[in-house]
């Protein structure tokens, strides 16, 4: 199985591999799942019989597990977070561009969802790689951004008085106590590739060390931009089965909100990362 044969999603993020079980692949084969989602940042795979124990089963196969702090449950299942829209609901989860857990001191590695419920079109993802952004800089900034490092928080997210309070997803999340912080290099190197990264994101990102909101909105405004290029970016079209895995690191994604009047649910267990510094 070490052979898993991939295609191509967009040039510069995104990998979709070929007949194959997830249940059912080997040692080999996982590995090079494993170089995929580092070289490519994220994963798809589709027509997956995942049981929610098989999801966790592959999921420590990847590693450690981060229990999600805001989402509801599935049932039984800690691990399991519900990623969910109902067809009364005009607001999504990760309708902006960000990169889970970026607020944790050490932040997740990355994610593996499936899909159990999908509206007939729309709620496809986006995925931007963050390589292809950090390539595309000047030397100068560059070298500018490789002294800076960067103050992440969801507390403006998930908050009593956050952004999602606001809206009619706020009886699906929990945690509203919570306060995270946490300080991470604007410029790291992939641990697996080696690859130079850009570390911010626009839904956790709040300024620079030793920088204010202020000083630090032009610049942080101008990575963002740069982050949202089409042609850094691939578009996942989901239908129930199919599984994405991808790294945190490496990438942002976006979750699309055309789908109005239709429920959409997908399960999303978080893979334990290691420290960026």
């Amino acid at each position: 199985m070490a052979n898993v044969n991939f295609r191509p999603i967009a040039d510069h993020v995104g990998v979709e591999a070929l007949d194959i079980d997830l249940n059912a692949i080997d040692d080999a084969g996982f590995d090079t799942l494993r170089r995929a989602v580092a070289d490519h940042g994220v994963l798809f795979v589709r027509d997956q019989q995942l049981s929610p124990e098989q999801h966790i089963a592959l999921a420590r196969r990847w590693g450690g597990i981060d229990v999600n702090k805001y989402f509801p449950a599935n049932g039984g299942h800690p691990e399991i977070a519900e990623v969910r829209k109902s067809e009364t609901q005009t607001t999504n989860i990760g309708g902006g561009w960000h990169t889970d857990h970026s607020y944790d001191q050490v932040p997740a590695m990355g994610s593996i969802l499936i899909a159990r419920e999908t509206p007939p079109t729309g709620g496809d993802t986006l995925f931007a790689s963050m390589g292809a952004a950090f390539d595309s800089l000047s030397d100068g900034l560059k070298q500018t951004l490789r002294g800076l490092r960067a103050v992440h928080s969801a507390d403006h997210i998930y908050s009593t008085n956050g952004i999602y309070a606001q809206t009619d997803q706020a009886a699906d999340l929990k945690g509203h106590d919570i306060r995270t912080r946490a300080v991470h290099p604007v410029a790291l190197r992939h641990p697996q590739t080696g690859r130079e990264l850009l570390y911010v994101n626009p839904g956790f990102t709040l300024h620079f060390e030793g920088w204010t909101r202020e000083e630090s909105l032009p610049l942080l405004t101008y990575l963002f931009e740069v982050g949202k290029r089409p042609e850094f970016q691939c578009r996942l079209q989901w239908a129930p089965g199919s599984v994405a895995i991808w790294d945190n690191r490496s990438t942002w994604h976006y979750a699309m909100n055309d789908y109005h009047g239709h429920r959409r649910l997908m399960h999303r267990i978080t893979l334990s990362g290691e420290p960026l510094e």
